[in-house]
């Protein structure tokens, strides 16, 4: 029998969530999921899924009308509970495109070619204890600075106090935006600017492995590390799966 990530306390919980989102309670629910986090785990073509789990068209067809409502998504923002905002960490990590992934439509897909070869981008937001409260993707040469305002308006910071992330962040613009959001920014700023770092509260600025150490819990899975999706959307649906498994475990 293979690996399963699903113990009896997580179906307990996660059940009642699948109901809510409209997913049939079937007799083989449970192993269909498990398929499905199978495959995020080991990145493997889903005819390569082991028999154990049933039949693997089966479990395709299922988890491509979950991304197509985007059912994983909803699930990873129902799993968020008593997210710690006080502090919010944000950063992004080039993700590699594996040559599956390759399609006509590569930039709307957000899949972009560098010297290093295809990749795309996930931007992520973490809370004080370095869960991932939200993220979003966009090709690899796009520069985090540019997708930072979108990330930041996808997360309630009214009770949030500080705003961290590193240098490369380092834009008026974005300070200003971060200001309008009700908070402050602990972004310091490069050494050929005429400002100063006075602001900056440099301890909680080394928590910022936070965001980084979540990254490393997302790339454990092959399916994240990697991306083998062509469309966008189930690319978005197999990290935000990743993003509620966190959850889930907690």
């Amino acid at each position: 029998m293979p690996r399963t990530m699903l113990k009896d306390e997580h179906w307990t919980r996660l059940k009642p969530i699948l109901l809510e989102l409209n997913i049939y309670d079937k007799g083989n629910l449970r192993q269909t999921v498990e398929g499905v986090l199978y495959r995020m785990r080991v990145g493997c073509p889903w005819r390569d899924l082991p028999e154990y789990f049933g039949k693997p068209n089966t479990i395709y067809k299922a988890y491509q009308r979950w991304s197509r409502s985007n059912k994983l998504i909803a699930l990873f923002t129902l799993l968020i509970k008593e997210a710690d905002l006080e502090w919010v960490f944000i950063d992004g990590t080039h993700i590699k495109a594996h040559q599956h992934s390759s399609s006509g439509n590569e930039n709307l897909q957000s899949i972009s070619k560098s010297v290093a070869g295809r990749a795309t981008k996930i931007h992520l937001a973490v809370d004080a204890h370095g869960n991932p409260i939200t993220f979003l993707l966009s090709d690899g040469t796009t520069h985090d600075v540019k997708v930072a305002p979108d990330l930041i308006d996808k997360v309630n910071l009214s009770n949030t106090e500080v705003l961290c992330a590193d240098k490369g962040y380092d834009s008026d613009a974005l300070r200003a935006h971060i200001e309008q959001a009700g908070t402050q920014d602990n972004i310091p700023r490069k050494r050929n600017t005429q400002y100063s770092n006075d602001h900056m509260d440099w301890d909680l600025y080394k928590a910022r492995h936070l965001v980084e150490n979540a990254f490393a819990k997302l790339k454990q899975y092959r399916a994240v590390a990697t991306r083998f999706d062509k469309l966008k959307q189930s690319y978005e649906n197999t990290v935000a799966l990743a993003c509620a498994y966190i959850w889930l475990k907690l």
